[in-house]
């Protein structure tokens, strides 16, 4: 369990005891003795050494969706989930906004919470791979070599992928699975039900039906 302090209040506190133990009596038992012996050494300690002390950790940075927000980020790293992460937003969505970016990144993370695909982020994204065009995400099986030739996009990706991996982008697509260029419009377009349209890419939620009696 992790336990956050409020300077403000926990300095409060600290002089409030100080202050009573100071009161308190009869002087001539032993342990009032100590106690008013503590109060006085608490009382000679300077403000800010508590608060340097009692200083709350950083919280989760917000997400910005703007270059500026970006360039503060440090250079990314992680494990094969991140790295697969980093190469479909590359692939995927290097030319979109940053939002979009992110949406593109939300929908990959959706589908490994989602029981009807893989549970791992490589395992989501090759889905299907060996069989052209008939992958989930084109890039896999197009027949072109995934090389890498912009290593700035590279790892501006890579750092979208490392915070939504690390929980700290907000929700944009009200739990898209699948998503399309405003360029194409797939049949399956017409029957899933449409979440969000951010930058190039357009949101789905597919309508799953269950059998019924």
């Amino acid at each position: 369990m992790r336990f956050t302090f409020k300077p403000a209040a926990t300095l409060a506190a600290i002089f409030a005891l100080a202050t009573s133990l100071s009161a308190e009596a009869p002087s001539h038992d032993a342990s009032s003795a100590v106690r008013k012996a503590e109060a006085r050494g608490l009382s000679t300690v300077p403000t800010s050494r508590f608060t340097g002390l009692l200083t709350a950790p950083e919280g989760v940075t917000e997400v910005s969706f703007s270059r500026s927000w970006l360039d503060t980020q440090p250079t990314p790293s992680g494990n094969a989930n991140w790295a697969c992460l980093t190469e479909a937003l590359y692939f995927e969505a290097r030319g979109e906004t940053l939002k979009g970016q992110f949406a593109v990144a939300e929908v990959i993370m959706n589908r490994v919470k989602s029981s009807r695909f893989p549970d791992n982020i490589c395992a989501v994204i090759n889905q299907g791979t060996g069989r052209k065009y008939q992958c989930q995400f084109t890039y896999t099986c197009d027949g072109n070599p995934d090389t890498i030739r912009e290593k700035g996009a590279y790892r501006n990706v890579g750092k979208v992928a490392r915070a939504v991996m690390d929980g700290r982008a907000p929700a944009l697509t009200s739990g898209a699975t699948h998503y399309h260029t405003t360029a194409v419009r797939p049949k399956w377009s017409r029957v899933y039900s449409k979440t969000a349209a951010i930058g190039v890419h357009v949101f789905y939620r597919h309508t799953y039906r269950t059998a019924t009696n």
